[in-house]
C-alpha cells in the first residue's frame, strides 16, 4: 500500500509563473514536478509545483526560484 510523505507546495499567481519555474527547474536539475493544486490548497493559477519535503533546501538556493505560496502537505 502507498503511504503519503511529506511535500512542500508552491503555487502560483499565474500560468505563465508556473511554467518559468517549471523551466527554470528543468535547466538547473532542480527537483520536482508539476501538479494540479491539491484540494487542501485554494489558490493562484490551478497549477503548483511539488517537491519532497526533503529536498526543499537545494531548491530554495535557485535564485529564480519565484512563486505565490508554500504549503506543507501530506501526498502521495
Amino acid at each position: 500500500m502507498r503511504r503519503k510523505t511529506p511535500k512542500i507546495v508552491l503555487t502560483f499567481a499565474t500560468t505563465s509563473d508556473a511554467m518559468a519555474l517549471e523551466a527554470a527547474a528543468r535547466d538547473r536539475g532542480l527537483p520536482g514536478r508539476m501538479i494540479p493544486i491539491p484540494s487542501e490548497i485554494s489558490a493562484g493559477c490551478g497549477l503548483a509545483w511539488c517537491i519532497p519535503a526533503e529536498e526543499w533546501d537545494a531548491f530554495e538556493r535557485a535564485p529564480e526560484v519565484r512563486y505565490e505560496g508554500k504549503f506543507e502537505v501530506e501526498l502521495y
